[in-house]
């Protein structure tokens, strides 16, 4: 049996369609690069933080549930640009220990972030 060459084309073509699919799901699988377990650091440290905004008031609740202290701070960037950005000085949160971060715009908070230093 003969085929046309348009059959042939289109043959072809879903064969090229077919290996496509089939390379770009394999690149869609993850690959592992490091063990399991390696990644991870040898030593966890860092304050878990719960941000909360309401209106231009920022509260922060940080808990460190690690025994190395974490000394966290409060940046509040401002929407408006007249309106003045707050960074807070580093409060300690010793090991089991929760602490609260206040700041506050004039108006609207563009936006909050909390910086982790280990404590010396």
């Amino acid at each position: 049996m003969r085929l046309s060459r348009r059959t042939a084309s289109l043959s072809l073509a879903v064969a090229v369609a077919v290996a496509l699919a089939l390379t770009l799901a394999y690149e869609a699988v993850p690959h592992a690069r490091v063990p399991a377990g390696e990644h991870e650091p040898a030593d966890p440290f860092g304050a878990a933080c719960r941000i909360r905004v309401t209106g231009s008031n920022v509260t922060v609740y940080c808990h460190n549930p690690y025994p190395e202290a974490d000394r966290v701070s409060l940046h509040v960037e401002c929407a408006r640009w007249w309106d003045i950005d707050t960074d807070s000085s580093p409060v300690e949160a010793g090991p089991a220990q929760t602490v609260r971060l206040t700041g506050r715009c004039w108006k609207e908070v563009g936006d909050v972030w909390i910086s982790h230093r280990r404590a010396s």
